[in-house]
C-alpha cells in the first residue's frame, strides 16, 4: 500500500465493537433464514463500521469523508482495502451483494447521509430529515426486501418503517447526540415554534417546549407506522413477514414509550414485555 493509500486508511481503526444486541431491533435474528443471516451480518458489520467513521474523534471530517469515499470504491470493487477489521467490512459486504445480486446503493446509500453527518449537524424542516432518512434507513429495509427476493410494492411500506425507526432512534439519543457530536436533528422551526431550543437538550428533563417538539416528531412517527403496518401483509416470505411484523411492533411500542417517558432524563428503551407482545401480534400475521 503506497503513502497516499495510508493516509487516506489511516492508522485507527474505528470499529466500535458493538454489535446486534446493542441495537433496539432484531439484526439478523433467528426469524432470518439460516442461508440468508451471513449476509444480513455482512451489511449490518458493514454499516455499524461506516456509522462509527463518522461518528469517531479520531478523525476530522475531511479526513472522515476520505475515509467513506475509500469503503464506497472497496465495495464497488475498485480499490483495495488493508487488512483490518473495519475496512474488510467493506469487501464482505461487496461480496454479498456480488452474490446475491441485491443493489449496491443499498449500501452505498448509507454513505451518503454518513458524508452528510461530517458536516452537517443541525436540521431546518421534517423534510430535510426525511431526505436523510431516505439514506440513513431505508435502505436497510430495501436490502432485506431484495435478498428475500420480495417485489417493489414493498419498498413504500418499509420505507416508512425505516424512517420511523430512524426517527425513533434519533429521540432516544438526542441529549447523547447533541452532547458528544455537537449533532442536532429536531427542526430547528419546531423548537422556535415551540418557544424550546437546541440548548434545552442539556438540561437534566426536557422542557415544556421540547416535549412538544418530541410529540410533533411522534405525530409523525404514528403515521409513518400506520403506513408501515401494510408491510407484513405484502411479504412472500413467511420468515420474513414475521420479522417485519415484530419490528413494526416495537416501532410501535417504542413510540408509545416515547410520549410517556423524557429521553432528555435518561435513554427511553424497549422492555421484554414489549419484545414478547410484539412476537405475539406478529404470530397473527402467520395465521
Amino acid at each position: 500500500m503506497n503513502t497516499d493509500e495510508q493516509d487516506v486508511w489511516g492508522s485507527a481503526d474505528v470499529s466500535s465493537g458493538k454489535d446486534a444486541g446493542d441495537e433496539n431491533f432484531p439484526v439478523g435474528s433467528l426469524l432470518i433464514s439460516r442461508r440468508l443471516r451471513p449476509h444480513v451480518h455482512a451489511y449490518y458489520d458493514f454499516a455499524r463500521v461506516i456509522d462509527d467513521i463518522v461518528d469517531t474523534d479520531q478523525l476530522d471530517p475531511p479526513a472522515k469523508i476520505a475515509r467513506l469515499d475509500a469503503m464506497e470504491a472497496v465495495v464497488h470493487g475498485t480499490r483495495l482495502a488493508p487488512h483490518r477489521a473495519d475496512a474488510q467490512t467493506a469487501v464482505r459486504v461487496g461480496q454479498t451483494l456480488r452474490e446475491t445480486g441485491v443493489p449496491t446503493t443499498t449500501a452505498t446509500d448509507l454513505i451518503v447521509a454518513f458524508r452528510q453527518d461530517a458536516v452537517k449537524n443541525r436540521y431546518d424542516s421534517w423534510e430535510e430529515l426525511e431526505e436523510y432518512c431516505r439514506y440513513s434507513a431505508n435502505p436497510v429495509g430495501r436490502f432485506l426486501l431484495e435478498l428475500h427476493g420480495e417485489d417493489a410494492g414493498t419498498f413504500g411500506p418499509s420505507d416508512a418503517l425505516c424512517t420511523a425507526l430512524q426517527v425513533l432512534n434519533h429521540l432516544q439519543d438526542c441529549a447523547d447526540d447533541l452532547r458528544n457530536l455537537d449533532r442536532c436533528y429536531l427542526p430547528r422551526p419546531w423548537l422556535a415554534q415551540a418557544g424550546a431550543s437546541i440548548d434545552d437538550l442539556r438540561g437534566r428533563h426536557a422542557s415544556p417546549g421540547l416535549r412538544r417538539v418530541f410529540n410533533q416528531l411522534l405525530d409523525r412517527v404514528d403515521e409513518l407506522n400506520r403506513r408501515a403496518s401494510l408491510l407484513p401483509g405484502l411479504i412472500r416470505d413467511r420468515r420474513m413477514r414475521m420479522e417485519a411484523a415484530v419490528i413494526v411492533g416495537l416501532s410501535k411500542r417504542l413510540a408509545t414509550r416515547l410520549r410517556g417517558e423524557d429521553p432528555v432524563a435518561g435513554r427511553v428503551k424497549l422492555s421484554r414485555a414489549d419484545v414478547l407482545a410484539a412476537l405475539a401480534g406478529a404470530v397473527r400475521t402467520l395465521v
